[in-house]
This record gives C-alpha cells, structure tokens and sequence, in this order.
C-alpha cells in the first residue's frame, strides 16, 4: 500500500484537541487495510516528526433510521479505521494552518 494512501483525513473533535495539548496524541482516520508500521512511516514522512506508539481501533458501523414524507427509510453508517498516534516529546503536527 502507497503512503499516500494510508491517512485519509485528521479527527477534530473536543476530546482529541485535549488529548493534543496534553499528551501529544493525534487521531487519524486511516485505511482499513493499513497496518501499525505503515500509518507509523506515514505520519513520520508527511508530518516530519518522531512517532512513539500507534494505537488502532476499527469503529463498527452504525445503523440509522428516519421517518420521512416516502415512509421509514433504513440504512447503515459505514464502518472505518483509526489512529491515535503518540509522538515524541517536544514534537508536534499544526492541522489548523492552511
């Protein structure tokens, strides 16, 4: 699997901001196919920074129902991969510049 391939988009949320300025630690969706080496090589080539750890966790799919003028309308939510990378002390990656 290509590098460029691997990290699909940045989690941004309230808890993941904390555990940014806290810890050090940053949330990626990545591809489901893509190991713990590769999100590693990854993030090290396109953010220049040190990686420690890599946690992942497959997030399940949701089912979601609605009720509209056509009737009930049923569907699923897909399921995805993600990330949480460590990096070492005194690194960091900027999401928010453009």
């Amino acid at each position: 699997m290509r590098l460029a391939e691997v990290l699909v988009r940045p989690v941004i949320t309230e808890k993941v901001n904390l555990q940014m300025e806290r810890s050090g630690r940053y949330t990626f969706v990545v591809d489901k196919r893509a190991n713990k080496l590769e999100v590693k090589k990854a993030v090290e080539e396109f953010y220049g920074v040190k990686v420690e750890n890599v946690n992942t966790v497959v997030v399940p799919g949701k089912s979601k129902s609605r009720f509209t003028k056509a009737g009930f309308i049923e569907g699923v939510k897909p399921s995805y991969k993600k990330a949480i990378v460590t990096l070492a002390e005194g690194d960091s990656i900027d999401l928010f510049s453009i």
